[in-house]
């Protein structure tokens, strides 16, 4: 890197439908919401780490797989997978969030907890 230069990180965003198929295999979701959207409806088996929190969370994220990073349109999960991507992870940004992954006719759990068990 050139003194004065600033490192050009870019974000890989995924729509929908290949973040459902990355899903379907496992994937690793993180909801980057506040408390209250999370609750009223989010992917299963999402960890939620709301946006102003990442940068505290990163060290307990996985460094072995990809990160897929939703919010509710896209605009919070692309910010929090360069935050992600600044600190060496593999994270990719949902197009379309969990309105879109609604949108789809995918399912959604509601309350607290990552999945409905």
């Amino acid at each position: 890197m050139y003194p004065g230069k600033k490192e050009c990180l870019v974000i890989t965003e995924v729509d929908v439908w290949s973040f459902s198929a990355a899903h379907a295999d496992g994937a690793y979701v993180l909801d980057v919401r506040e408390p209250y959207e999370y609750v009223a409806g989010h992917v299963p088996g999402a960890r939620l780490v709301p946006l102003s929190t990442v940068p505290d969370a990163v060290n307990e994220l996985p460094t072995s797989q990809p990160i897929y990073v939703i919010c509710q349109g896209g605009n919070r999960s692309r910010m929090a997978a360069l935050e992600l991507a600044r600190h060496g992870r593999d994270a990719r940004s949902v197009v379309g969030g969990t309105s879109g992954w609604i949108g789809a006719g995918r399912p959604v759990v509601r309350g607290a907890r990552q999945n409905r068990a």
